[in-house]
């Protein structure tokens, strides 16, 4: 099976003199770019390889401060402004499913106790952990994002969650009006 790429950033400026740039990330992902990560500018140059390593990352007030191997000056820089990140899926994160919009809205949520609680119909970035939006019968429910209230996260399968107790009204064991 081929591998699955993913837009990941966009270049936004330059910064400094070194060939830096500054990336901001694509479709309400949270910031991916990391030393070592090998990116697919998109669209290519018509000149150069398409593919980048990441040599360097940091994180900024307005998204990452990333230098590549091979661009090393300002002129090669400002070439890149606007291009898309694409990265391959298997080089992500682990938990990257459970921060991506696209993969996370319109899903089903399944809790252990409760059963189906509906489906994600938004995704909250906090600041220690995402929050996901689910609209159901219980009404809007928002579910912490993290281990151990999410317990399964498979392609194709609903989520999986063991909701806190108080987190939904459960009194005489009826949804939410």
């Amino acid at each position: 099976m081929a591998n699955a790429y993913k837009s990941i950033a966009r270049i936004q400026k330059t910064h400094g003199r070194n060939g830096e740039v500054v990336a901001v990330p694509a479709h309400g992902l949270p910031l991916l770019l990391r030393e070592g990560l090998v990116v697919a500018l998109v669209p290519p140059s018509l000149k150069g390889s398409r593919w980048q390593r990441v040599v360097s990352c940091d994180e900024g007030r307005n998204g990452q401060l990333v230098r590549f191997e091979a661009i090393t000056t300002l002129d090669a820089a400002d070439k890149l402004v606007g291009k898309t990140l694409l990265a391959c899926v298997d080089d992500l994160p682990e938990d990257y499913a459970l921060r991506d919009p696209d993969e996370l809205v319109g899903r089903e949520v399944v809790d252990e106790r409760l059963g189906s609680i509906g489906k994600v119909c938004d995704l909250m970035r906090g600041p220690q952990n995402d929050v996901w939006v689910v609209e159901g019968p219980w009404g809007e429910v928002l579910v912490p994002a993290v281990e151990p209230i999410v317990t399964s996260w498979e392609p194709n399968e609903p989520l999986r969650v063991n909701l806190p107790r108080g987190l939904v009204d459960e009194e005489g064991k009826q949804p939410c009006a």
